[in-house]
């Protein structure tokens, strides 16, 4: 059961409501996951949800690349929302289903292609909390340049902010499973 009950459009204030419309009319009509938790602080929801548009809607990070980071975010996490939202775009965008499944079962994939190789790297390097190794860091950035590798390290924050909300009020997915093991 969710810790965070749906806010029912009658229930909801000006502000809510306008956030609300917002997010529904981008999404075909619902309003799910962080989003349904961030409509109760609407300022907040307004900005994430500014941000979150900024990085995957209008950012320049390859699709098939911004949806493998997501995958590695939310099974870092264990955040079963959130892969639940990700790893059918990630499919679609690309991402090998064997390797959707190798994360998925927390396994290092065995990846074929190098930009994959560097994103969960990158991703893994930002997740740790520390300063980027430096080979890394210098692998990133002469792949990427220095403003995709800004906006990459700033949508891993993104995305582990939205993990780290959707665990701790335990967002349900909508179908009822749990995509991810726990373990």
């Amino acid at each position: 059961m969710a810790r965070v009950p749906d806010l029912a459009p009658e229930s909801m204030n000006p502000a809510q409501r306008q956030l609300h419309d917002e997010i529904a009319a981008k999404r075909r009509g619902n309003v799910r996951g962080p989003f349904a938790i961030w409509l109760r602080h609407p300022t907040l929801g307004d900005r994430a949800n500014k941000l979150g548009n900024a990085l995957r809607a209008d950012g320049k990070l390859e699709k098939r690349l911004f949806e493998l980071m997501v995958l590695v975010i939310a099974r870092h996490y264990s955040a079963q929302y959130e892969w639940f939202a990700h790893a059918d775009q990630a499919r679609s965008a690309g991402v090998a289903h064997e390797t959707v499944e190798a994360l998925r079962a927390g396994k290092v994939p065995d990846y074929a292609r190098d930009d994959e190789r560097l994103i969960d790297q990158l991703t893994r390097g930002v997740l740790a909390g520390g300063v980027l190794e430096a080979g890394l860091y210098q692998r990133a950035l002469n792949a990427l340049g220095l403003d995709l590798l800004i906006e990459v390290v700033a949508a891993i924050g993104f995305y582990a902010m939205v993990a780290m909300t959707l665990n701790a009020f335990d967002a349900p997915v909508p179908d009822g499973t749990q995509p991810l093991p726990i373990g």
